[in-house]
């Protein structure tokens, strides 16, 4: 029996509208730059390698809001079993030239059809700051219904105490909300979820990026 239907972000439009307007800035940001690509940040990287050796051998892994297909390309060149998901149809579209290997498809975090126990690893990484804040705890809810026993998430957001409304960004026209979540909250809503975090990372703000957190955590 499937839980309840997600509750559909009143923005939801908006948001992937916007990720269209910037998908091409955003891709010459990373090409150019490696703003984005795990392998330029040495903590980063030893967190996704870490979730890569943790999840390996325990079934189909989601990357929730894949953007331009980075870390899902990292993932499958690890190894990993693994398909991008993002909200953005031009993002995925540069998902798939980047990384014509690689599997990608179009949904979004709220609408994505996951069967009980049918993932080993989940990956959501900064993707999921524009859910609003009632919305958030249904979606980790939903991960930790599809993860198998043993599975894990990886997630990583923006941390901070307030809603920031953004225009631009990237070099282009947006309208979103970025939601900040204190580490203390952010672990406590994926510990609500039925998920056992395992590990944290804080982030201090760099010349790119406030402060972030990642987070790993367990399906018992």
């Amino acid at each position: 029996m499937r839980a309840d239907p997600i509750d559909r972000p009143g923005d939801l439009d908006a948001v992937r509208q916007s990720y269209d307007r910037i998908a091409d800035n955003y891709v010459r940001m990373v090409v150019e730059t490696g703003i984005g690509d795990v392998r330029t940040r040495p903590w980063l990287k030893a967190s996704v390698d870490a979730f890569v050796d943790t999840v390996r051998d325990l079934g189909p892994v989601l990357d929730v809001g894949c953007g331009p297909g980075t870390v899902t390309a990292y993932l499958a060149e690890a190894g990993l079993d693994v398909t991008g998901v993002d909200l953005s149809p031009r993002m995925v579209e540069n998902a798939r030239r980047l990384y014509p290997s690689c599997r990608f498809e179009v949904g979004s975090a709220t609408e994505l059809d996951l069967a009980d126990a049918s993932l080993g690893g989940i990956v959501a990484w900064w993707s999921l700051f524009n859910l609003p804040r009632d919305v958030l705890p249904q979606v980790l809810g939903s991960f930790a219904r599809a993860l198998r026993p043993g599975g894990h998430l990886i997630t990583g957001t923006h941390v901070g105490d307030e809603d920031v409304r953004r225009t631009e960004a990237y070099g282009g026209p947006v309208e979103w909300t970025t939601h900040q979540w204190s580490p203390e909250m952010y672990v406590g809503l994926i510990e609500l979820a039925g998920l056992c975090p395992v590990a944290e990372l804080r982030l201090p703000a760099d010349e790119h990026v406030g402060p972030g957190l990642v987070v790993m955590a367990a399906k018992d």
